[in-house]
């Protein structure tokens, strides 16, 4: 049974599955979809046109679905859809998208968002990702599954972050993340291949070892950009033979050369 608290200001349009909790003081507009399982923590408000998966928990203070931060702004009805099983914590603020994109910000599954983490509008982020206290994270940025934004860091609008990533605390980041690869700084710089991480996800040591020469290909052995991807293109032949290893490594290569910004050097 839905269990609202007397307190809370629930709009009789808004959608609920039959066991959504809502806590104190919390506000939720007329046009959001929240569904099984999910708890909202007291003085949280959601708003916008917001559709919420199932099994999330919501704390205290969080402002979710709110209109973007973008002058251009019109009040078109853009959307904030969320996955299952995430969990965000205290004075997240995560916003709608705009006319200029999609329309929509979008949050995948089981993702661990910490408190007073910013998530722009026309986000799209993965599933599997940790957001560390204090990420902040611009509009139209996209964040692969598994990646890892550390406290306090900052990023610009547009980057692209790749899957396995991890970025560290306090860094800056203007532009594209290659997947795998750990970064920090201000601005940051790649400092290697992400091996625990990929270990502790079930990496092979062949496929890990492989993308560590693609790293080294790409970042020390002083080949042009050009030339690098076509090294890095000649190792996912050599390794055909171990389809793992070869899809890693195609996924490292077209990530590079899809990036419009540019990637950290």
């Amino acid at each position: 049974m839905t269990r609202i608290h007397a307190s809370a200001v629930v709009d009789s349009k808004a959608e609920l599955a039959s066991d959504v909790e809502i806590g104190p003081y919390s506000v939720v507009g007329p046009n959001v979809k929240i569904g099984a399982g999910t708890k909202v923590g007291s003085h949280t408000v959601i708003e916008g046109y917001t559709t919420i998966g199932k099994e999330n928990n919501f704390a205290h203070f969080a402002a979710i679905g709110g209109p973007p931060q973008d002058m251009k702004y019109r009040g078109e009805p853009t959307q904030l859809i969320i996955g299952d099983r995430n969990t965000v914590r205290e004075f997240t603020t995560i916003h709608t998208g705009t006319a200029q994109d999609e329309g929509i910000t979008r949050i995948g599954s089981d993702n661990w968002i910490m408190s007073y983490v910013h998530i722009a509008h026309d986000c799209q982020i993965g599933n599997h990702t940790i957001f560390s206290s204090n990420a902040q994270i611009a509009g139209h940025v996209h964040v692969d599954d598994w990646a890892i934004m550390g406290g306090m860091s900052g990023v610009h609008q547009f980057v692209r972050i790749g899957q396995h990533v991890m970025l560290g605390g306090a860094s800056v980041l203007v532009q594209d993340i290659p997947p795998f690869v750990i970064a920090a700084g201000d601005k940051a710089s790649p400092h290697g291949i992400n091996v625990e991480g990929l270990k502790r996800r079930g990496f092979s040591s062949e496929t890990i070892s492989a993308l560590r020469q693609a790293y080294k290909v790409l970042y020390k052995d002083g080949l042009s950009f050009e030339d690098a991807k076509v090294e890095i293109q000649k190792m996912i032949t050599v390794h055909a033979a171990d389809a793992a290893t070869a899809e890693k490594l195609a996924q490292f290569h077209d990530f590079i050369a899809a990036s419009t910004r540019g990637i950290i050097r």
